[in-house]
């Protein structure tokens, strides 16, 4: 079977990235070190990637160990730069200290970067426990992560409950479709067999945003559907002859 492409999980991987980066209101942060912790990481935020960054990240972890989002940023050039074992360490310190807000940043990352889908899915079924509804989006609200939640239990095997997940998703009166939805709705039924419902979301990616991977993969659904066409009709053909 052909894979599909994942491209346009990369382009939202960088929308959703830009505004991670976050300043904090110093002023609400109790405690001197802490205070001071909170000061140095906004000015590290804005220069993140850098040597003086880093420093600065590492000074502020050790005034306030309590501020996840240090740790967090700190990982980030670790996992630009290919060490994994660095970011994991981490990014796993800021998901202990706040679980809610660094869980959906840490599943989308591992799911880009190390495709571990059993990680994935443990994260995001974590996540789930700290949302109620469909409200589990990324950070800047324009991607569910119930859709990678869905795209990690496909890649496992899982094609059924990936598929479920999303129809649960598009049906639900809350959601807020994201970009690329009905593409991926269109690959977990293509990989089912469910060959009509592919087709017909597939046409509805491409009446909301087309791109060039869903118009070829619409065409070759539409030429499998057609063969399956014309061999029953010569299975009738024959049969009645």
């Amino acid at each position: 079977m052909e894979k599909f492409q994942r491209y346009y999980l990369s382009f939202l991987l960088l929308i959703v990235y830009t505004n991670t980066i976050a300043q904090v209101n110093c002023n609400a942060v109790e405690g001197e070190n802490c205070t001071k912790a909170c000061e140095l990481y906004n000015w590290a935020s804005d220069l993140q990637g850098y040597e003086e960054s880093q420093e600065s990240f590492d000074k502020a972890t050790e005034l306030c160990p309590d501020l996840s989002l240090s740790y967090r940023e700190n990982a980030v050039p670790y996992l630009k730069n290919g060490d994994f074992a660095a970011w994991k360490i981490l990014i796993d310190k800021a998901v202990a200290l706040n679980p809610q807000l660094h869980l959906g940043f840490k599943g989308w990352m591992k799911f880009q970067f190390l495709t571990d889908d059993r990680g994935n899915i443990q994260n995001a079924e974590a996540l789930k426990r700290y949302y109620s509804g469909d409200s589990t989006s990324s950070e800047n609200g324009e991607y569910n992560l119930d859709i990678v939640r869905s795209m990690s239990y496909s890649v496992a095997g899982q094609k059924e409950k990936a598929a479920g997940i999303i129809e649960r998703l598009l049906t639900a009166r809350s959601y807020m479709k994201g970009m690329f939805d009905h593409y991926q709705t269109s690959v977990s039924y293509f990989e089912l067999g469910r060959y009509d419902k592919a087709l017909e979301n597939f046409e509805k990616q491409s009446k909301e945003y087309g791109f060039a991977e869903n118009t070829y993969f619409k065409s070759k659904v539409s030429k499998i559907r057609n063969k399956d066409y014309l061999d029953l009709k010569m299975l009738a053909l024959q049969t009645y002859g």
